[in-house]
């Protein structure tokens, strides 16, 4: 009962007329921001911030709105995976395995439809567990002391590589970088300045949002024209959007397996939507077997990594609103949204701010609704998004960032910085150094210092501390293993997936 009048306190906030507005907006611009090649939820989530804050919207408005935008993202991203072969981000990579060739095939619009009803169908029942696994895990996280948060901190960072990156060591040294960066003003303890270089502006520390924005919007816009130029155009056409009714009742099971599995891969801090994507193709081509047509436009290849990455959308928000640990990198860039509003996330958020938790997930129920009403009548207006040339969509993306940002802070100070972050965003990507674990580093830098003074503290300085309880011990044991685990898994995980093109051959 107290779970459906808390459900019930959400929809009356997310019923809102501004509410509802909000979330159709935001879907709308999710799913255009998500099929553009390489954007994707992270960065869409980072250009829109600063835009909620000029807007003057409220925690709850801002969180409905944004969230919105991340969904939308999610179910965008699988635009131009089936209709040029080019991921709109890196969870959408595996649906361009079945979803071109299956476009190829003269079944482009079948392809689009079943890819947003397995959107739907990961995304809406992976929220139902986020209502149902959240609280839950928010009590647990009562039993948390320094010690225990330390630990959770660890194995975040430790995990953060995963067995989605490309290389372990350069994600820990990009985590690193984004922990020196969050030594950077004021000592909390002492008030002694600390690499501020005698620079005032630089005594309150490094805006997070500065550097999100630089490292994702910014970056986002050198790379991209470097990669892309300033033309992009469709490869396969739509001609006719139909309900492909019998691919979606074959893809059913697939899609409730997948939807399992990409949530519990949500819910794993800095796993994300990637390995759901990935595990739940993975296990479809495996239970299909000999049976299967993976690789050649099997309708079960577009249902299994889309509900699987829609579904890890949802389980990503799970730590980071219960432990204040983000599962992923948009759910870093929300958390960043969360501190610049005061709002701290963790087990006592669902006391002390319901109506922001409940009608946060209220709000996704509905996006999800709106997003599936959206996409299957409106695809062809958004695959007309992609063919909008680079030189009308980048300046537009670089005005929203300069303006939000100065708007916030300000401080012609933060335009430069957030420049420079653009610049080292650029480079960093150029040198696939990832930049969500530096983004982490300098959100939960200073939390993970603060758990460490306490508990040195507690313990009169006796580093043991850090292992006084069963907890701590097993986040340190699932640490070193989220560590050293993918040097052994990455030949398994990372083996060469053949590509849609050859897959025709």
């Amino acid at each position: 009962m107290e779970l459906l009048s808390n459900l019930g306190l959400g929809f009356s906030v997310a019923l809102t007329p501004l509410s509802l507005f909000l979330a159709v907006v935001g879907c709308f611009m999710g799913t255009i921001i998500g099929a553009l090649p390489g954007l994707g939820p992270s960065n869409g989530v980072a250009i829109l911030i600063p835009l909620s804050f000029s807007l003057g919207l409220d925690a709850t408005s801002a969180l409905v709105l944004l969230t919105s935008v991340y969904y939308g993202a999610m179910y965008g991203g699988r635009i131009s995976s089936i209709l040029l072969n080019i991921p709109g981000d890196e969870p959408a990579l595996m649906t361009t395995l079945d979803g071109y060739p299956m476009a190829k095939a003269g079944r482009a619009g079948d392809a689009l439809v079943l890819s947003g009803v397995a959107s739907f169908v990961g995304g809406f029942f992976a929220t139902i567990g986020l209502m149902v696994l959240a609280p839950l895990l928010a009590r647990a996280a009562y039993f948390f002391g320094p010690s225990e948060y330390f630990a959770l901190y660890l194995l975040a960072f430790t995990t953060l590589g995963g067995i989605t990156s490309k290389n372990q060591a350069k994600a820990l040294i990009a985590a690193c970088i984004g922990l020196g960066i969050a030594m950077i003003g004021l000592d909390n303890t002492t008030g002694m300045p600390r690499f501020t270089f005698g620079n005032l502006h630089l005594m309150d520390g490094v805006d997070f949002l500065v550097a999100i924005v630089g490292l994702f919007a910014i970056a986002e816009v050198f790379f991209f024209i470097e990669s892309h130029g300033l033309n992009s155009a469709i490869g396969v056409k739509v001609d006719k959007v139909t309900i492909p009714l019998r691919d979606i009742i074959k893809s059913g099971w697939t899609m409730a397996r997948s939807t399992v599995i990409g949530f519990l891969a949500g819910v794993l801090p800095g796993a994300g939507a990637s390995l759901g994507s990935f595990m739940a193709y993975a296990a479809e081509k495996s239970i299909a077997g000999p049976s299967g047509s993976f690789g050649k436009g099997d309708p079960r290849g577009i249902a299994a990594p889309e509900a699987g990455n829609n579904a890890a959308a949802a389980g990503a928000l799970v730590p980071m609103l219960t432990l204040g640990v983000p599962g992923s990198g948009t759910t870093a860039v929300l958390l960043a949204l969360l501190m610049t509003l005061n709002i701290t996330p963790g087990p006592t958020l669902f006391a002390d701010k319901p109506e922001v938790v409940w009608g946060l997930i209220a709000s996704l129920f509905i996006a999800n609704v709106v997003l599936l009403i959206m996409n299957v009548p409106m695809v062809k207006i958004f695959v007309k998004i992609l063919s909008v040339p680079a030189w009308v969509l980048l300046p537009g993306v670089t005005m929203i960032s300069f303006v939000g940002i100065y708007s916030l802070t300000g401080s012609y100070f933060d335009l430069l910085l957030m420049i420079a972050f653009g610049a080292a965003g650029y480079f960093l990507r150029k040198l696939e150094v990832p930049t969500v674990p530096i983004i982490m580093g300098i959100l939960l830098g200073g939390h993970m210092e603060d758990s460490l003074r306490r508990s040195m503290v507690i313990s009169g300085g006796d580093w043991t501390h850090l292992f006084n309880s069963s907890i701590s011990i097993g986040l340190w044991v699932a640490a070193i293993g989220g560590l050293v685990a993918p040097l052994f898994l990455r030949r398994l995980v990372k083996r060469p997936v053949p590509h849609a093109m050859d897959l025709e051959d």
